[in-house]
Formats: C-alpha cells, sequence, structure tokens
C-alpha cells in the first residue's frame, strides 16, 4: 500500500516562501503522476499543479501560475511544491495526490488520483 506523506506547512507571511515535500512508499514512483491540490476553510478542494511521472510536463492553476513551482525526485521517491510570493489567499490544507498513470488529461480532476496525502496547512498572515 502506498503511503503519502506531505510536510512543510507552516505559517508565513504574505510575500513570503514555502516549500512542501511529499514522500511516497514504493518502489515505482517514477510510473505515477503527482498533483496537488488544496482546500481553504470553507470552499472546494481545488487543483494547485501537477506533473508527469517522468517530470517532463508541468501544469498549474491560473491562481499560482507564475509563483508556484512543482517539481520531483524519482531516485528519493519524492514531489515538491515550491511556493513564492505567498498571498492570504493561498492559505489552505495542501494535500498531495498520485495518479495510477504516469500523465494523465484530466490532471486537475481529483478524482483521477488514486492515493492522498493526510494534508499540510500553509497559513500566509496579512
Amino acid at each position: 500500500q502506498v503511503q503519502l506523506v506531505e510536510s512543510g506547512g507552516g505559517l508565513v507571511q504574505a510575500g513570503g516562501s514555502l516549500r512542501l515535500s511529499c514522500a511516497a512508499s514504493g518502489r515505482t514512483f517514477s510510473s505515477h503522476a503527482m498533483g496537488w491540490f488544496r482546500r481553504a476553510p470553507g470552499k472546494e478542494r481545488e487543483f494547485v499543479a501537477a506533473i508527469t511521472g517522468s517530470g517532463g510536463n508541468t501544469y498549474y492553476a491560473d491562481s499560482v501560475k507564475g509563483r508556484f513551482t512543482i517539481s520531483r525526485d524519482n531516485a528519493e521517491n519524492t514531489a515538491y511544491l515550491h511556493m513564492y510570493s505567498l498571498k492570504p489567499e493561498d492559505t489552505a490544507v495542501y494535500y498531495c495526490a498520485q495518479s495510477e498513470y504516469s500523465s494523465t488529461s484530466y490532471y486537475y480532476q481529483g478524482d483521477r488520483y488514486a492515493r492522498w496525502g493526510q494534508g499540510t496547512q500553509v497559513t500566509v498572515s496579512s
């Protein structure tokens, strides 16, 4: 059973940066696309970013494009979300997710991901 464990969340001032990590168990990490989603208080879960299994393609929500960068280290079975120029509206619980496939056309849909981490809180103060 693959497990995903997020870390790196915390409290940061607006304009600051954070790096989230998602460590995965299992031996076939590079065969799976990875995604990051978030859920803000009182709102539905939303797509943030995704990366294909090889790391060759990345996708971003318009709200974070140019500020966030998704990456992965397949040798370390870890995916990252580098967040810059953080805004109060980025406050949410952030979840990493793993797809069954190395790539998917529907990377922005949560139901395309088979496994989810427990989430890590990111709070951006104004």
